[in-house]
């Protein structure tokens, strides 16, 4: 039988048996949990030791060494990631829903020509070197997102606002892309600018209806021009035809008259010629052809002598088939 001394001393002996097993296990558990670490497949491992770079760890299972000796951050180097402005997307399913919030101060802007614009876009992006994501800028994140802000501001600012609005998006989408890009590469920050997308663009809330007018205004402007120009096209070609046609006509007609003026004389001087040699021939010759032009113009005819006393028996010299002897 132990005295009560020695019952105490043995329970105390195997507490602290104890307590070095717990403590024991406690530590391989923390050893094991810090040192232990997975990389996942589209991810980079960066180790720091003493909150120095010291490697870079690629996907699977690593281990580094634990309480707090080395350090790892998992950078997506293969992911494409995205950064939204003037919006926020709650949850991306069948029907997205977009947060409701107040992003004003991110997505209103002043144009070039002092209009507002309520410009909202995504910027979708990639990691391509997670040392200098990690040490070149202090927060990378955060950076990015005032260069896109501070890009998006200087593009549109060059700009009308009917330009932004419409026709001139692609181009300040485009332009806000290769201007990120050089200020990530002046930055060193390790990110690659994918694609600048415009989200919406919209002129502000207040001023929208008075907007919209002048927008369908603008809209019956381009349309009676349109229909002015293809009046325009329709009737000015065929007035030319008709012009040069009606000049080509005259043309002819003139050449025609010329020609004819031209044989009419030449005829005349032969006749003329005709004549100087054998006047009387020629001037009965000149009555007979003119009487054969005129007689059969005249219808039913009727001839007598000078005294009106004999019908002569010549009744149908009006005939078609008549014949000159």
């Amino acid at each position: 039988m132990k005295t009560p001394e020695e019952q105490v001393q043995y329970y105390s002996d195997m507490i602290r048996r104890n307590l070095k097993k717990v403590i024991l296990i406690l530590a391989v558990i923390i050893i094991a949990f810090t040192s232990i670490k997975t990389v996942g497949p589209e991810e980079e491992g960066v180790v720091l030791m003493f909150g120095k770079f010291n490697r870079t760890q690629q996907p699977g299972l690593n281990f580094i060494l634990p309480v707090g000796i080395e350090k790892m951050y998992k950078i997506p180097v293969q992911r494409q990631l995205k950064q939204e402005f003037g919006f926020r997307t709650a949850q991306a399913d069948t029907r997205t829903r977009y947060a409701t919030g107040d992003f004003s101060q991110e997505s209103l802007m002043l144009t070039g020509d002092l209009n507002l614009a309520d410009v909202e876009w995504v910027i979708q992006y990639r990691i391509t070197d997670s040392f200098k994501y990690l040490f070149r800028v202090r927060d990378a994140e955060d950076a990015l997102s005032d260069m896109s802000e501070a890009a998006m501001r200087k593009i549109v600012g060059d700009r009308t606002v009917n330009e932004v609005l419409t026709v001139g998006r692609q181009e300040v989408a485009s332009t806000v892309e290769v201007l990120l890009q050089q200020m990530c590469d002046e930055y060193e920050n390790g990110i690659r600018i994918d694609q600048v997308v415009l989200q919406d663009v919209n002129p502000p809330e207040p001023v929208k209806p008075s907007f919209n007018a002048v927008n369908q205004a603008q809209q019956e402007r381009e349309t009676l021009i349109n229909q002015a120009e293809s009046e325009y096209n329709r009737v000015i070609p065929r007035a030319r035809g008709e012009a040069l046609e009606t000049i080509q006509l005259a043309e002819a007609y003139a050449l025609n008259r010329v020609n004819r003026a031209t044989g009419e004389a030449e005829r005349f001087t032969s006749v003329f010629d005709e004549y100087i040699r054998a006047p009387e021939v020629t001037r009965r010759r000149l009555y007979l052809e003119t009487m054969e032009r005129i007689i059969p113009k005249l219808g039913n005819k009727i001839i007598v002598d000078e005294k009106g006393t004999n019908v002569l028996p010549l009744l149908n010299i009006g005939k078609e088939n008549i014949q000159t002897p």
